[in-house]
């Protein structure tokens, strides 16, 4: 595989950066390469996270408190996810016009082959995290997500529910891999595999997912609507459309899929060609692919991938980094792991759980610095009285936000209350049916008003977040 790096992307840090070189284990030690985090027990269908596995990728010091790009591929087995994440491989090493590649240039990274049979189990991620400066001077970690394909012989619909559902709850770009066209049942199996992020939508007024790419390989009707993002979006529309006329519940499932994320789009791909699906010796070489594919191939990529197009992983709308990344894996692993499918409401405890843990990892991050920059081993002794002034300006900094934001909750809780029971006691009684009226009025007011409070009360949120 190429592995010039561009302009755009960093695969190692610097020595100018500061960091050891055996602090970046996957770049240096060991050749980079797809690495299980979710194992699939196929007895039991049940799936765990290697904790240990996803720590060494996510928490190496270069890249660990970097905003991160998570692009995940989706879908039903044997229809070329994999093959299409390789291709991304080959684009983030190489960002030039000439990323494809050479003709006689075979494809490595995530394994694949031909076949009808399976390849991919779990959850798979590449090793090695890409550094990418954006246009706007910032730097993001970028993951490259595989996934265990969908609806073969081997898995229950929980199996398959469970994948797809971490897979698009802990992306930022969610790639739907599909065959020939979009089916009623393809965006059935959506509906069901989101149905989890929709309690969390109700609860904080965000769509809870992030960008959904609808891949349509195979596509053979370019004379209706023409290969790529254009014609793909106009196909989509046409596809989601909620008419009149339509069933309520495919009315339903149309409104869910736009409900439950921020930006959907379509890209319709060709077939690669007969020498691609019936040689079961073809590694990849572009000279054995249909041209109409690769000129495809060459705009979706940049479209997923290039830094101008990348999009952070945010989840109640904040930013996550690489760190934080670990800890909602660990967090939303563990209501996967019952014999049933969770109730929606597991997602909404599980992000709540990361957020506190994320949370106390980085105010335990930001007190071991300071007190590093203050008493660290290469400083004077420093006497009790001044410690103690230090400890306390610390500990009011970090408390000053929350203790308000508690008491106000509280203040809230208990107008609320009172308001209940008053109107409770109007209702039973009979009496003072003026002063319900008005809790009436007041109560549809403030429901009223709420929508219009909503970007407020994220913007405390997100302060008292980001002063971790």
């Amino acid at each position: 595989m190429a592995s010039n790096a561009s302009k755009n992307t960093s695969l190692t840090p610097s020595p100018d950066e500061g960091i050891d070189e055996e602090e970046v284990s996957y770049n240096t030690e060991e050749k980079a390469r797809p690495i299980q985090i979710v194992l699939a027990n196929e007895d039991e269908h049940s799936f765990e996270l290697d904790a240990a596995a996803l720590e060494k990728i996510l928490l190496q010091d270069h890249v660990k408190d970097l905003n991160v790009v998570v692009v995940s591929v989706a879908g039903a087995f044997r229809k070329g996810k994999s093959f299409l994440l390789d291709f991304m491989l080959r684009y983030m090493h190489n960002q030039r016009e000439s990323w494809i590649g050479g003709d006689d240039e075979p494809l490595l990274g995530f394994t694949w082959r031909g076949g009808c049979e399976r390849e991919t189990t779990g959850i798979q991620i590449w090793s090695e995290v890409f550094v990418v400066d954006k246009p706007d001077g910032s730097k993001v970690a970028v993951l490259l997500v595989d996934t265990q394909g969908a609806f073969d012989s081997q898995s229950t619909i929980k199996d398959c529910a469970t994948v797809f559902a971490l897979s698009t709850m802990t992306s930022s770009i969610q790639v739907y891999n599909l065959s020939q066209n979009i089916q009623e049942d393809d965006l059935q199996h959506l509906q069901l595999f989101t149905e989890y992020g929709r309690l969390a939508m109700e609860e904080i007024y965000l769509k809870p997912f992030q960008s959904l790419m609808f891949l349509i390989r195979d596509w053979s009707y370019p004379y209706e609507h023409d290969y790529g993002l254009e014609g793909g979006n106009t196909f989509l529309e046409r596809r989601l459309q909620v008419k009149q006329n339509q069933h309520e519940e495919l009315q339903n499932v149309r409104k869910h899929i736009h409900s439950c994320f921020s930006n959907i789009g379509c890209f319709l791909l060709p077939h690669p060609g007969l020498k691609v699906a019936t040689n079961p010796y073809f590694d990849g070489r572009l000279r054995d692919i249909d041209e109409d594919f690769k000129r495809e191939l060459a705009e979706l990529v940049p479209l997923l991938l290039a830094p101008d197009r990348l999009v952070e992983k945010e989840i109640g709308g904040n930013k996550v980094t690489c760190r934080d990344l670990l800890e909602y894996f660990k967090a939303y692993i563990k209501i996967y792991q019952g014999e049933e499918l969770p109730h929606p409401k597991s997602m909404l405890q599980a992000t709540a759980e990361a957020n506190n843990l994320t949370a106390v990892a980085g105010a335990k991050d930001m007190y071991s610095k300071s007190m590093e920059m203050i008493c660290g081993g290469d400083k004077p002794y420093i006497a009790p009285a001044d410690w103690s002034v230090v400890t306390r300006s610390f500990v009011n900094t970090r408390g000053v936000l929350p203790t308000t934001l508690a008491a106000l909750a509280n203040l809230v809780m208990g107008v609320a209350l009172l308001s209940l029971c008053v109107w409770a006691y109007v209702k039973y009684s009979g009496e003072f049916r003026e002063v319900g009226t008005l809790i009436d009025q007041v109560a549809e007011t403030l429901w009223e008003q709420v929508r219009s409070c909503e970007t407020l009360m994220l913007d405390i949120y997100t302060l008292a977040l980001s002063s971790k």
